[in-house]
């Protein structure tokens, strides 16, 4: 089999972006070590932008210009966040996720430089934290707690709380993972109490539709397992037509012995409105899963939901 032997990585130029792709470098070389890989990095709108993202046209002002570097030839492959790719749309035509890797946690952590847990946290505890998802869940479980607009990569929110600009910060789990800053934890929030985004936790690995030798390279990194449960949850958001300013919150589980979850949530902003829905796949393949429990949450009215949320 030929294959190629220089992959090129487009990558956003954050610290957690190229974390990521270290993570890639480094399975690769073990999977596939006559491989060589070069980083190609770039800066996003969406990394110069400090406003509010859905005036830029949401999650994809992370993934355009590496998408349109991907596009032009000038790199091979880009390893994306799953859960900041749109699925309201499909991807970029001319290209396709080759592997999606094996899943990191998928909660999200506490950071207080006191150590308090959000319980522990006083009335008007400031929380930075500019996640749709997150807000509606707070003013669910901690109403006394005030969320204030918080954006940047982690490295850059964690100088913002340490600066004073709020009192706590609530970051990914698998993230603060990535930057080896995991001593900020201060607790770690059970996906019942903060349901986590739809493709938490998950890299995906994705290539120029045609080029069959960096996808033959690659596709032995991916996990079988996540490849389910991307699918199921990425068919969810698709048929939701969920948008960035959408509190939709979710995540499939593939069972040891075969079987597929799939649980899912919906928000209004204020957090007063609640719809929830759990299946189980049985026979299902997962993108049949995730249309029905779109469905079920159709049924208990998503689309007004979602569609009074200016975007």
């Amino acid at each position: 089999m030929s294959s190629a032997d220089l992959i090129r990585i487009v990558s956003r130029s954050s610290p957690m972006a190229l974390a990521q792709v270290e993570r890639v470098r480094t399975e690769l070389a073990a999977l596939r070590p006559g491989i060589r890989t070069e980083v190609v990095p770039v800066t996003t709108s969406g990394d110069r932008w400090m406003g509010d993202l859905s005036k830029l046209g949401g999650k994809g002002a992370f993934t355009k210009e590496v998408d349109a570097t991907l596009l032009a030839g000038e790199a091979d492959l880009a390893v994306h966040c799953i859960k900041d790719v749109p699925a309201d749309r499909p991807l970029p035509a001319g290209t396709v996720f080759a592997a999606y890797l094996k899943r990191d946690d998928i909660r999200d952590a506490v950071i207080h430089p006191g150590g308090l847990t959000l319980d522990e946290m006083p009335a008007g505890t400031r929380i930075g934290t500019s996640s749709v998802r997150r807000v509606a869940q707070l003013a669910i479980t901690h109403p006394e707690l005030e969320c204030v607009p918080m954006r940047g990569n982690a490295n850059r929110r964690l100088e913002k709380l340490d600066a004073g600009e709020c009192d706590a910060l609530l970051l990914a789990v698998s993230g603060l993972e990535r930057i080896g800053r995991t001593d900020r934890i201060s607790e770690i929030l059970p996906v019942d109490a903060m349901c986590p985004p739809i493709g938490a936790g998950v890299l995906g690995l994705q290539c120029r539709e045609g080029d069959t030798e960096t996808i033959e390279a690659v596709a032995g990194l991916g996990d079988a397992d996540v490849w389910k449960e991307i699918t199921a949850e990425r068919m969810l958001l698709h048929v939701l037509q969920g948008h960035c300013n959408s509190p939709i919150a979710g995540y499939a589980r593939a069972e040891r012995d075969g079987r597929l979850s799939l649980r899912a949530r919906v928000f209004s902003p204020d957090g007063k409105t609640v719809l929830d829905a759990h299946e189980w796949a049985g026979p299902l393949d997962p993108a049949t899963l995730g249309t029905s429990v779109a469905v079920a949450l159709l049924r208990q009215g998503a689309r007004e939901v979602i569609d009074t949320i200016p975007h």
